[in-house]
């Protein structure tokens, strides 16, 4: 058995994987934020996820499989695999990782939150992860990162290629979102009422620099749309189109210039599915896309247990 936990700025996630890549566990919780805020602050999610981790990990406990079985422990401690990424929320995961692999007297794999959301955006893709042996893009967007990377299996490296340069995707869905009422974090609620749309006329401005792009200028765009009075629904439709658009062009550009043929989406954001379907009819017909489960695109400690598993395993054929 191989355990992975990862402590992001939203949620507690602890997970289980076996040998064969089965999930025998996957416990989630999602930080609470009270209505109408943006956000927790750092000091806050640090308390909350000292309070759920022992929630979480007294679930799996007692499966019989567990005991004595624990090969590894594997845990997120960074937002990225670049040096300088930190924040303090990842610090009390480690800690537990690092007890939980001491006691058991296993190893302890640590790895990025970012390297996390892209394993667990191969869960049931597992033929193109034999395959993607060459260099493949990757994009996570969520609510603390919107970054395209190229990722290098065989030197073990991500080099990002394309950026936001003011606001993630996520923020922008849960600024607006808030804004219309619902509940942080938004993007389920605004979902839910974007596929009540049903004249998509609206058009929110993409914008690319080089592969790099904007979300700020659409906020106040679509700040300005609901002081005009349009129906929220519209925008909502407008807001994750727009998103889709502006990835799926830069996607196509990086896969260019790169002669990469795959595309692999994960983070939060990718959960949408307006986002995926504008992606989907952006993306050249000679590019792949590979779309995290909506159960996977979210946060959660599964891709950081495959990770382990499969450093394990490396490790175990070195020696």
């Amino acid at each position: 058995m191989f355990i992975g936990i990862d402590t992001s700025n939203y949620t507690s996630s602890v997970a289980v994987v076996d040998t064969r890549n089965g999930i025998i566990a996957d416990q989630r919780k999602v930080l609470p934020v009270k209505k109408g805020q943006r956000g927790l602050r750092q000091s806050e999610a640090v308390f909350e996820h000292i309070r759920n981790i022992p929630e979480l990990t007294a679930r799996f406990a007692s499966i019989p499989e567990m005991k004595n079985n624990v090969r590894a422990v594997g845990v997120s401690v960074s937002p990225r695999p670049q040096e300088g990424s930190y924040m303090p929320v990842f610090r009390v995961g480690y800690a537990v990782a690092k007890s939980y692999a001491d006691l058991l007297q296993v190893p302890l794999y640590c790895f990025s939150h970012q390297e996390g959301h892209i394993r667990a955006a191969l869960i049931e893709n597992e033929d193109a992860c034999e395959k993607l042996n060459k260099p493949f893009l990757a994009v996570h967007l969520s609510g603390g990162t919107s970054e395209i990377v190229v990722v290098d299996p065989q030197n073990h490296t991500n080099r990002i290629v394309g950026k936001t340069l003011d606001l993630n995707a996520g923020q922008l869905i849960d600024r607006i979102g808030v804004t219309m009422g619902c509940s942080f974090p938004a993007g389920k609620e605004l979902e839910k009422l974007a596929l009540t749309s049903n004249q998509h006329e609206i058009k929110i401005a993409s914008r690319l620099e080089g592969c790099d792009f904007h979300f700020s200028g659409q906020e106040n765009q679509i700040h300005q749309l609901i002081d005009d009075g349009v129906p929220f629904s519209e925008i909502a439709y407008a807001l994750f189109e727009c998103i889709g658009r502006t990835i799926g062009r830069a996607i196509n550009v990086l896969c260019e210039q790169f002669e990469i043929k795959v595309a692999v989406f994960s983070g939060g954001v990718m959960a949408n599915r307006i986002v995926k379907e504008t992606i989907r009819k952006r993306m050249k017909r000679q590019y792949r896309a590979i779309f995290a489960k909506p159960q996977y695109a979210t946060d959660n400690g599964v891709g950081c247990a495959l990770l382990t598993k499969e450093m394990f395993n490396q490790q175990e054929k070195i020696n």
